[in-house]
């Protein structure tokens, strides 16, 4: 057996193992040269990637050995669970300003990566552009709709994208004309495997998404080299997607930023409440390779947005829409600003877009790796983008680097109401 190709805790989950039972693993090889049952007869493929030469399996331990010996094996990750990240609003981070000129996202696509959406939901009609169910893929089926059965999904795509119709307009997402394209990755109890989430940022890429959001994670530390951040960092780097990704619900203890929050070139949210403190729950950093993380802190606790029909997801505030926090609820206000800038200059590069949203944050006075460069403000974002164009560099700006100082916190906004909570 060749250790040095066996994830660290994939060798302990291996020695762990009782009986010599088939677990997840996600191989990583060369590209075409590659046949898993040519090395291990019964092995099981889920999925085969393309963004990094990689494929997902159920092998038994023996089989993990006889891979790690394959001259075409480079490195082989265990499938670890994911989960959603549960736990004022748009005009806090100035949303509206940004609509009265006229952005509210049209012709920008974001990709929803989470539990599915409710199709017949008023607040996202004539806009849900494509759908696919990958759950049922990681389990070597194929087919199944991409309903929601667990309504973290469709509250997250609200709070993006939602147009508040059901309510009149009151509970609107951040960029309310955007297209959306879902991937439904997680079961009705909200979890699912690093496969399936990989699975799914790659059909989102392929349907040519300007952004994607990723309300979910795995438990931290993490360095960011396990094998669903490599698969964003590439995404990033090589097909120009801007991802938005939750830091997690396991704060207020340091190091506790999961994956793909832990990702190198993904742009990882923690929460803050309406009085722009960061919440206990917010994941905090550093990453287990020394990284600032997260990035950016938005509005994530006691947010209302579209409920899934038929779902019992938080609490009930009008008719078809549900209160939640988390960081989960703050990633998708990330998302929907990305929206909102891209139609403002879309040429820009994910690194230009991050660069903006940390330059332009507000301040809390709280160390980095509690609140990133601070609160998000897509307004002062957009309006930076007007004045300057913002560096691309060949690494990403990370908070507190130098040209990303956050703002005093004597520049805060005026308090104002949050619009996805009931007034």
């Amino acid at each position: 057996m060749s250790t040095i190709k066996i994830a660290g805790n994939l060798q302990a989950q291996m020695q762990a193992m009782a009986l010599d039972e088939p677990m997840g693993v996600i191989v990583r090889h060369k590209r075409e040269a590659f046949s898993a049952q040519r090395v291990v007869t019964d092995a099981q493929v889920t999925h085969s990637y393309r963004l990094i030469p990689a494929t997902a399996m159920r092998v038994r331990p023996s089989g993990i050995e006889a891979l790690s010996r394959d001259q075409t094996v480079e490195y082989i990750w265990p499938d670890l669970p994911v989960h959603t990240c549960l736990d004022v609003s748009t005009p806090r981070i100035q949303a509206p300003s940004v609509w009265k000129a006229g952005l509210r996202g049209e012709g920008i696509k974001i990709g929803i990566v989470d539990t599915g959406i409710d199709p017949h939901h008023t607040d996202f009609e004539g806009r849900l552009m494509a759908m696919t169910n990958l759950v049922a893929t990681t389990q070597g089926l194929a087919g199944g709709d991409a309903t929601d059965d667990n309504g973290h999904g469709t509250h997250v795509a609200s709070i993006a994208a939602g147009t508040g119709a059901a309510s009149g307009g009151k509970y609107q997402g951040v960029a309310p004309a955007a297209s959306l394209y879902v991937a439904k990755v997680l079961d009705a109890n909200g979890g699912g495997t690093m496969s399936g989430v990989m699975a799914g940022v790659e059909w989102a890429v392929d349907q040519g998404v300007h952004v994607i959001n990723l309300s979910l994670g795995s438990t931290g530390p993490c360095d960011g080299t396990d094998a669903l951040s490599t698969l964003c960092d590439q995404a990033v780097q090589q097909h120009g997607t801007v991802i938005c990704v939750a830091a997690g619900n396991a704060g207020p203890s340091d190091s506790t930023v999961g994956s793909p929050g832990c990702a190198r070139w993904v742009i990882t949210i923690g929460a803050v409440d309406d009085a722009d403190k960061v919440t206990d729950f917010s994941s905090r950093g550093p990453t287990s390779d020394g990284r600032v993380k997260p990035d950016l802190v938005f509005p994530g606790a006691g947010i209302v947005a579209a409920q899934a029909n038929g779902t019992a997801l938080g609490s009930v505030v009008a008719p078809g829409y549900v209160e939640l926090s988390g960081t989960s609820m703050a990633t998708p206000h990330a998302t929907g600003s990305v929206a909102l800038l891209l139609q403002a200059q879309p040429g820009l590069t994910p690194n230009q877009i991050r660069w903006t949203l940390l330059t332009t944050a507000l301040g809390l006075g709280e160390s980095l790796n509690v609140q990133g460069s601070g609160r998000g403000n897509v307004y002062a974002a957009y309006q930076k983008i007007l004045s300057e164009t913002p560096p691309d560099g060949t690494e990403p700006p990370e908070p507190g680097s130098p040209g990303t100082q956050p703002q005093p916190r004597d520049g805060c906004l005026p308090q104002i109401r949050r619009l996805f909570r009931s007034q």
